[in-house]
């Protein structure tokens, strides 16, 4: 009876194992059970993509009204600004009275700002209005000529504040009269000027959506650290997108599209819901389906499973989906709350909606991988990661050694090599081939004993990256291709899983074939994709 019990139990369980390793298809024809997981990932891809692009587009008309600020506020405050930053700095100037001219330009741009300014833009009444600073070495002397200096390298900051209602007043003029103005340059670092500004977008109204209303504090640096005769002069501004405190839009068409996309947005939420359950009772089934497996291994074999037999049931792509379903729900309800104009939470949303997206998208691969075709491409890269991983450790050690090599010798003379984060990306472009003749061209040839190094230094880079490094690195994915395509025609390795369920036949669950109304489910004739593997 023992032993009958032990048969009844081996075979209920092989029947459940093989049942669980099928896909979608293979379970509706063994048991008719439909596929709700697959019809509903693939109305969440369409949802998820086209809720993704409409939330693009709002945020497209978001980042272009901050970047067009940006250049208006440049021309505005800017004086002799041509319309291209010079640098990472935006214009510069050589002498005192352009350094006069150009911080009085920004007080005069900013006290007429309603006058001139062609955009919606206001001053902030509980603000500390135009704020002035100027940071310079306590007093000494220095003469050039005779070599001799006598400083104090301490500094001290002084700042003056016009308010806007200030401006047009005798209390105004007083104050830029004052010695405050009298900059003493051969101490003088540099001259902050911060001012914050209100601003509404109007053109979302076109595209049928609610405004924003927007704060600019914006910052201009005139930069005198280095003392060479330039001042750098360097604008910054940083938008915050603000609740609009009191607002009242007339037309039921931009109430109505607004309602829509909310209910949408409902709906994308409940199908990540379902979604996000269904992915987590399948996982669940599965821990319980394996600790069966182990427990009857156990007691008939008399020793464990092994611990690749053991990931077999956990299945990476429901993790993945899951992942994917929890970030658009989050990502969801903060985009239904910016739509409503109670949340301006733009980059937080972007990440989570986009991240969930390509996800979303990469979980495709998990219904392509049923077939030996398209399974390829998942099985090689399941091959090859671990050896890819140690061989990009060994060479990564190298390549930090020519990022500090090329950083600390060609940096005084390169651009491309003034900082690490530069270096690092110069070398990786010249790994690709890209900007090669530029990179050698733009050497700066003061130092012959530097030039010289350079070239020995580009040369032998590029020639160990290109013709020995990414050859290996090719090499690794080719052979771990060219195992995995030998496996298809040999078989792949058996483990205790594989043998444990080679024996038993799928007759239990063929039925007679049945129209059907999902294409991808009809049934294909036999061919090699059995030679794939379980999971």
């Amino acid at each position: 009876m023992a032993q009958s019990d032990l048969d009844l139990k081996e075979m209920a369980l092989k029947e459940d194992l093989k049942f669980y390793f099928m896909n979608p298809c293979e379970k509706y024809r063994a048991r008719r059970q439909i596929p709700w997981k697959l019809a509903l990932q693939i109305l969440k891809i369409l949802m998820v993509t086209t809720q993704l692009i409409f939330f693009g587009l709002s945020n497209q008309l978001v980042v272009s009204f901050k970047e067009e600020n940006t250049i208006a506020f440049k021309h505005l405050f800017l004086k002799g600004y041509s319309g291209v930053d010079e640098d990472d700095y935006s214009c510069s100037i050589y002498t005192q009275q352009d350094a006069y001219d150009s911080i009085f330009y920004v007080i005069n741009q900013y006290k007429q700002l309603k006058s001139i300014s062609l955009g919606t833009l206001g001053y902030e009444h509980e603000g500390s209005g135009l704020k002035i600073c100027k940071q310079q070495y306590k007093k000494g002397t220095m003469f050039p000529s005779n070599d001799t200096l006598n400083i104090d390298v301490s500094t001290e900051t002084e700042c003056t504040v016009f308010k806007p209602q200030e401006l047009p007043g005798k209390k105004a003029e007083l104050k830029l009269n004052s010695s405050f103005f009298n900059l003493e340059f051969y101490r003088l670092i540099q001259v902050d000027i911060s001012f914050k500004l209100k601003g509404i977008a109007l053109q979302t109204i076109h595209a049928r959506e609610l405004p924003d209303c927007y704060a600019f504090q914006n910052t201009i640096i005139f930069d005198n650290r280095a003392h060479s005769g330039k001042i750098k002069i360097y604008f910054d501004s940083d938008t915050d997108i603000q609740e609009c405190k009191d607002w009242h839009i007339f037309g039921s068409v931009l109430q109505k599209n607004t309602q829509y996309i909310l209910v949408f947005d409902g709906f994308v939420i409940l199908s990540c819901f379902a979604s996000l359950i269904l992915c987590t009772r399948s996982i669940v089934l599965a821990l319980r389906l394996q600790k069966r497996f182990v427990n009857f291994f156990l007691e008939k074999y008399k020793r464990h499973v092994c611990h690749a037999d053991r990931l077999e049931f956990i299945n990476g792509w429901y993790v993945l989906v899951i992942i994917s379903d929890v970030m658009t729900i989050i990502g969801s309800i903060l985009k239904m709350e910016i739509k409503a104009k109670n949340l301006t939470s733009y980059d937080v949303c972007s990440i989570l909606l986009g991240t969930s997206t390509l996800f979303v998208w990469v979980g495709v691969i998990r219904y392509l991988g049923y077939f030996q075709t398209y399974n390829v491409l998942i099985l090689t890269m399941q091959a090859s990661l671990p050896k890819v991983l140690r061989f990009c450790c060994c060479a990564g050690m190298i390549y930090l050694g020519y990022t500090f090599c090329g950083w600390i010798v060609l940096g005084p003379y390169h651009e491309k090599f003034e900082d690490l984060n530069t270096v690092a990306e110069c070398l990786f472009s010249l790994v690709n081939g890209d900007d090669m003749f530029a990179t050698f061209a733009q050497i700066q040839q003061k130092s012959m004993l530097v030039w010289l190094f350079s070239r020995l230094y580009l040369y032998s880079f590029i020639s160990l990256f290109i013709y020995m490094i990414l050859s290996l690195f090719i090499a690794l994915i080719t052979d771990s291709y060219d195992t995995i395509k030998k496996y298809q025609q040999s078989g792949f390795p058996v483990t205790d899983l594989h043998e444990f369920l080679k024996d038993h036949g799928s007759a239990g669950y063929r039925k007679e074939q049945t129209s059907m109304p999902f294409i991808c489910c009809c049934r294909r004739q036999q061919s090699d994709d059995n030679l794939i593997l379980i999971n």
